[in-house]
């Protein structure tokens, strides 16, 4: 049964992120008329992320009603893209020299478990996450120093297991008890890139433009829709469109300002480190996250396994992954934050070898306060780095999914890559009022894509992605074990 009400609707996404990749994905199984605009040569290559946020541990500054929409968006984002997420824990670790206590942190995991067993109680698919009573352990010092005699286990399968290694390397005087494991999963970026890009070819109602860049948007008076004009190839083309999804990125505010829209938002620019880990051929780590103030020089440490010993490390410090100057805000002449040409240089050439390998090292030296064997790491490759938008004016907002500032217009806000499926759920409610789509398919999360992905190429093309952005061909992949509770 079709579910379109009006097949000759064309829409155009502006920016081939995992925001606009995916609505193209999305819109375009349902038969809708979708054509995608990338300026560079794949898709997916914006700011780092790594991580399923399957209730926003990693944030304690975040308000609870927070935590619970990135739980819900987390478990939506896993049954959609299974194929991107790496089923390994999450180790939440306070230092000594913290100021909270890991106790502080139960009353919101224990509403977080609550509120998983509501979801699935609503819909048994949502036990994506393990069995709730497994959702986050607790581990005494006593548990820590007798799983820290056993041998490492190349499979882990069990919390246990997981937690061997994180029992054998840390420094346990550093650290304050218990340890908490969570059931927050990584995410591989190099995946859904390959993944989106081989289902968008194969969809015949999708047209996906890369290598082209956008100039100019104007509204078509006589159809009330959208006239773009583009580069590819270096001819320049121009197209009309009854809808327009700006998912730009921290260009966001270009299109914006061509429209004439209202706005509101920052740009924060964004890095983590890429390292190899010698001393570790073998070992399955699980994520861990050291907690810390922010800004200071104890700001949080966060430790993300790849398979081939590449560890993918941030350090909320200054001179680690926070930048001076690396937050701007929009101003009253413009929608776009102006972030300095440094960054820009960054972001659109590269970065010098001398820049990489200073902060990288300062990564590695970050994390060895508490895996004193990490000091033996060395630089992995260039940093993954990029500017996330920021709508309105909180820079600790993690929750946000799309506006709507002129007709026919969609403007996609995302701040973690997880809030995806709501910002598609609220714009396929936009397409049912206009008459594009019939309302039954609002929220659906059982579209075939991932079904029809054949592994071997699927991987293949990662690492050939991987490759071509100059990162280690094994980030691409996921580790081999799936442990899920």
């Amino acid at each position: 049964m079709s579910t379109i009400e009006n097949s000759k609707a064309k829409i155009a996404i502006i920016g081939g992120g995992a925001a606009g990749s995916s609505a193209a994905l999305y819109f375009g199984q349902l038969g809708l008329n979708v054509t995608l605009f990338e300026k560079d040569a794949s898709l997916v290559s914006g700011p780092p992320w790594c991580h399923l946020h399957a209730g926003g541990n990693l944030y304690r500054e975040i308000s609870d009603a927070q935590c619970i929409a990135l739980l819900k968006q987390s478990i939506d984002f896993l049954r959609f893209y299974p194929f991107v997420v790496d089923y390994r824990p999450t180790v939440i670790v306070l230092p000594v020299t913290d100021s909270s206590t890991p106790e502080a942190l139960l009353p919101r995991l224990k509403l977080l478990t609550e509120e998983y067993k509501a979801l699935i109680a609503k819909d048994p698919k949502n036990e994506v996450l393990g069995k709730p009573e497994n959702y986050y352990q607790v581990y005494t010092k006593e548990a820590i120093e007798r799983l820290r005699e056993k041998a490492v286990v190349q499979n882990p399968r069990t919390s246990d297991e997981w937690m061997i290694p994180v029992a054998r390397n840390i420094d346990l005087d550093k650290v304050q008890f218990p340890l908490i494991m969570v059931q927050e999963y990584g995410l591989n970026l190099f995946r859904l890139a390959a993944g989106a890009e081989m289902t968008l070819q194969a969809l015949d109602s999708v047209t996906l433009h890369t290598n082209s860049i956008v100039y100019n948007v104007q509204q078509n008076v006589e159809t009330e829709g959208w006239d773009i004009s583009y580069i590819k190839e270096d001819v320049s083309h121009t197209e009309s469109f009854d809808y327009l999804i700006n998912a730009a990125g921290f260009k966001t505010g270009k299109i914006d300002d061509l429209l004439g829209a209202p706005c509101k938002s920052m740009v924060e620019f964004k890095a983590a480190y890429v390292s190899h880990w010698d001393g570790c051929e073998g070992t399955q780590f699980p994520e861990i996250v050291f907690h810390g103030e922010r800004g200071t020089p104890r700001g949080m440490g966060q430790f993300t396994p790849y398979p081939g010993g590449y560890f993918q490390l941030h350090g909320m410090t200054k001179e680690i992954t926070l930048y001076e100057d690396g937050l701007v805000a929009s101003s009253l002449v413009s929608c776009q934050p102006r972030l300095g040409q440094d960054f820009i240089d960054k972001i659109e050439r590269s970065w010098t070898e001398e820049e990489t390998e200073k902060r990288t090292r300062a990564a590695i030296e970050h994390l060895s306060q508490y895996i004193p064997s990490f000091k033996s790491a060395t630089v992995g490759s260039k940093p993954l780095f990029g500017a996330q938008q920021i709508p309105g004016d909180d820079p600790t907002l993690r929750v946000a999914e799309v506006s709507f500032p002129r007709e026919r217009y969609a403007r996609c806000e995302i701040v973690k890559v997880s809030s995806i499926l709501d910002m598609i759920d609220a714009i396929a409610k936009q397409f049912v009022s206009l008459g594009y789509l019939k309302a039954d398919v609002v929220g659906r999360r059982d579209l075939p894509h991932a079904i029809h992905l054949d592994e071997v190429s699927l991987k293949e093309r990662a690492e050939s992605i991987a490759e071509a952005r100059e990162y280690p061909r094994d980030m691409a992949n996921r580790n081999i074990s799936e442990q899920r509770g």
